[in-house]
């Protein structure tokens, strides 16, 4: 093993499921199936492996008191009159004992205690699966790259409806800060 190749340790590993959520989904009917069936191999995958699995969703208090009339994608999201009332997606088999981190913007770092809590896991290393690429995943993985996280991207497991743009962004920016896996590739780390 050359010095520069990581050592995968399931132990300080943890993977973050993003937005997979039941109005999310909704929004994406085409894929969303797709989407499902492969994060679900995912998340066992990394249960089996021992690695963490925490989810992540985008969540806001009726009436949405937590967007600022500042920010356009809140104001965006307001409009869509959603993410009040939805779950994480139940075909992922959420655990009693997987947590779930509440965000109120793209970022699931932003505003919430994720990074406190990797911290005292002494997770040092992030899988990072979400919807939509260029919100939750572009946030996240600028803030996770920036705070020195070892990360990974699974481009099968990670949608926008926009596929120029996601396809720009698993080539460029994920491309810079991260590893970016297929799902085969995912799985064949997590064995």
């Amino acid at each position: 093993m050359s010095p520069q190749t990581p050592v995968f340790d399931p132990s300080r590993t943890a993977l973050l499921v993003m937005h997979y959520q039941t109005d999310i989904m909704e929004l994406f009917p085409s894929v969303a199936s797709a989407l499902l069936s492969n994060t679900r191999q995912l998340c066992d995958a990394a249960r089996h492996a021992g690695v963490a699995v925490y989810f992540a969703k985008i969540h806001f208090s009726p009436g949405y008191p937590e967007v600022s009339p500042l920010n356009k994608n809140g104001q965006g999201i307001k409009q869509l009159g959603l993410f009040v009332h939805d779950r994480i997606s139940p075909e992922l088999g959420q655990r009693d004992d997987e947590p779930l981190i509440i965000a109120h913007r793209a970022s699931v770092f932003y505003g919430t205690d994720l990074q406190v809590r990797l911290s005292a896991q002494g997770i040092d290393t992030l899988i990072l699966v979400g919807v939509a690429s260029t919100g939750v995943m572009l946030s996240t993985i600028a803030h996770a790259s920036d705070a020195d996280y070892r990360l990974y991207s699974v481009k099968d497991c990670c949608y926008d409806p926009d596929a120029v743009v996601h396809e720009h962004l698993f080539a460029t920016a994920f491309e810079s800060r991260s590893t970016v896996l297929s799902l085969a590739d995912a799985l064949a780390l997590l064995r």
